[in-house]
């Protein structure tokens, strides 16, 4: 895409046919369901007669009786495995009589409707209402196609937030949907550690499982259960389970005060985390469950150290692991973890349960997905490949590194046999960064995940504004494209996982670091930048109906990208006048203002506190 027709889709079909003629989309047709599971495909069908109906006014019925005669039959829904032999495939095909798809199953048939509905939508809505006629054979590159969003640091999205956005990635043919839980699940014996977070509860869950499962995604639950505990072991009921309440070094060469995980020899440890476990997992359909298990970074540093020390690190590791894994395979589910800490002990690989999947995360455009993903194959390991939005610690995305960071994903996957992809969306240090600079990245991990060869080089911009901010001008995408561009421009070398233009918000490394490499025309440069990307916004003509929401999110984040120029400038030429720092901190506050506004537009007030102390040094240092 784009091809002859000038239409876009998302993700782009591996194998496509464009005719001349046309179907006449006439109102009062029906689609006749497969008579064999007209249930299975009863939702996939009203969605597309809602669509419909919605656009041009034309109104459909449906029909699992294949003796209505054939002039009123527009469309025919069947399953047909023999005709489609690849999982969740299907061959969708329109002539001048009529629309027809085929699918290897149910998820199929509702994949076909979703490359139905995204023509649709660029159809014009004139008196002669009419779909090209194509041919299209489609299937995905990985069975597992997810998004993982971050729901405890610091952000929990309210319920309708969460319908919206699966129902988007449903509509990219996303089948999986994991939220990072670490205290933000409404445990009832465990009240202590959420009362302040707003969590998800019960009620929560079972609504969102029921919305996924009609959309053929399946809701994994994830529970961190070794490291990452922060938010439980300062509470007193728990302190006597962590490795260590001292401060500790950290594998990035940093210093971290506990407590952080979970003392592993400890055997109040497995019991919190199996307490969890009978809690959690009722109110999901999935057999699948996300136990974490990454960042064990303070084990071996306190009460552990001795066994770490007689067995070694990673021995210690993996009999936790397998303990986890004892208990989840005893309830009949599937274990997921991340295989962060065990890649470092390459000779552990082969110990690991093999009905256990691993999830190889690596978040950087040159992360090494290939030598991780051989040592797994090589062990004959199931695994997923898990890259990210690059949206964290950034405030507006990294456009290079998530394109990159997501391909190399998907070939490396693929050259390696991963069984899943995994797109992930952190909010480390406040989760500062608005849900519209995700998109981007959740919509071409969405095309690589399906068909990395189809969608390697299709258009990013026009693709991404046309589904996911319903703009054909294709003016929020390419906002959101260069906004997450100009990290770039101070010239300073590569953060990992994060941006310059971020630090300069929060507790930056000293700037004088870099003095020989930028300069405050490098800062205004990019201030300019911004400046113009954000005159654009009103050139969009989004068809979202939060499309006031997004502006507001999109220039919020523009006002924080320009305040870190300001603040640069002001370090460089170590400007303390006091007029300067009254500007600056009126500037903040009003971003800060406008942050809280938009953080519960779509967010629980849980964390938000969290999210703003982190202007704190910032604040102090205009107030100062």
């Amino acid at each position: 895409m784009p091809h002859d027709h000038g239409f876009f889709l998302l993700p782009a079909p591996r194998h496509i046919t464009w005719y001349e003629a046309t179907f006449p989309l006439v109102t009062e047709r029906m689609i006749l369901l497969d008579p064999r599971t007209p249930q299975a495909l009863r939702f996939s069908a009203e969605e597309f007669k809602a669509a419909l109906q919605a656009k041009f006014d034309a109104s459909w019925s449906l029909t699992a009786s294949a003796a209505v005669p054939a002039e009123k039959i527009g469309m025919t829904l069947l399953v047909m495995p023999e005709a489609v032999p690849q999982p969740q495939g299907y061959h969708l095909r329109i002539t001048p009589q009529g629309i027809t798809i085929h699918g290897h199953d149910a998820a199929g048939v509702f994949y076909g409707l979703c490359t139905l509905r995204q023509l649709l939508k660029q159809v014009a809505a004139t008196t002669d209402i009419e779909l090209p006629c194509l041919e299209i054979n489609d299937w995905p590159d990985f069975p597992a196609r997810g998004v993982m969003l971050d729901v405890s640091r610091d952000k929990v999205p309210k319920l309708q937030t969460l319908f919206h956005l699966i129902d988007r990635l449903a509509g990219w043919k996303i089948n999986q949907v994991q939220l990072y839980t670490e205290h933000t699940f409404a445990y009832h014996n465990h009240p202590e550690v959420w009362e302040h977070a707003s969590p998800l509860t019960g009620d929560d869950i079972l609504a969102l499982d029921a919305h996924c499962r009609d959309r053929f995604v399946e809701l994994v639950p994830n529970q961190n259960s070794f490291g990452h505990m922060e938010r439980w072991l300062p509470h007193p009921r728990y302190a006597h389970l962590a490795e260590t309440h001292e401060v500790f070094e950290t594998p990035w060469g940093t210093t971290m005060q506990g407590p952080f995980g979970l003392a592993p020899e400890q055997p109040g440890s497995i019991e919190l985390i199996r307490s969890l476990y009978d809690e959690l997992l009722p109110h999901f359909t999935s057999r699948k469950v996300n136990v974490g298990l990454d960042e064990t970074i303070d084990l071996g540093k306190g009460a552990s150290k001795e066994a770490c020390e007689k067995r070694g690190t990673g021995r210690v590791y993996l009999d936790f692991l397998k303990k986890i894994h004892a208990d989840v395979s005893r309830r009949g589910y599937k274990m997921q973890f991340w295989g962060d800490i065990i890649i470092h002990y390459p000779d552990l690989v082969a110990e690991l349960p093999c009905d256990a999947i691993a999830l190889e995360w690596g978040y950087e455009f040159d992360h090494p997905f290939d030598e991780h993903g051989a040592l797994f194959a090589a062990a004959g390991m199931p695994f997923y490949v898990c890259p990210g939005t690059s949206s964290w610690n950034t405030i507006a995305g990294r456009t290079d590194n998530t394109l990159g960071n997501l391909q190399s994903a998907a070939a490396n996957g693929l050259k390696h046999g991963a069984v899943g992809y995994l797109n992930t969306d952190w909010g480390d240090r406040g989760h500062w960064q608005y849900l519209p600079f995700s998109a981007l990245g959740f919509g071409m991990g969405a095309a690589y995940a399906w068909c990395l060869e189809a969608n390697a080089d299709v258009d990013v911009i026009q693709t991404i504004s046309c589904f996911a901010f319903d703009d054909p001008t294709g003016t929020m995408g390419r906002i959101v494209y260069d906004l997450g561009a100009v990290y770039q421009v101070p010239g300073i070398p590569r953060i990992p996982n994060s941006s310059v233009l971020f630090w300069l918000l929060q507790d930056l490394p000293k700037i004088e670091d870099y003095q020989d490499r930028v300069s405050t025309e490098a800062f205004r440069t990019t201030l300019a930048n911004i400046d113009a990307i954000l005159d654009r916004l009103d050139d969009a003509e989004m068809g979202r109906p939060d499309a006031d929401l997004v502006k507001r999110e999109i220039a919020n984040a523009g006002r924080l990208l320009r305040h870190a120029c300001l603040r640069a400038e002001q370090l460089l030429t170590q400007d303390e006048s006091p007029a300067l720092k009254a500007d600056l901190l009126a500037d903040l506050e009003e971003i800060i203002e406008e942050h809280k506004e938009l953080w519960l537009a779509r967010n629980r007030p849980g964390g938000l506190q969290d999210s703003l102390a982190r202007f704190d040094s910032l604040l102090s240092a205009y107030q100062a």
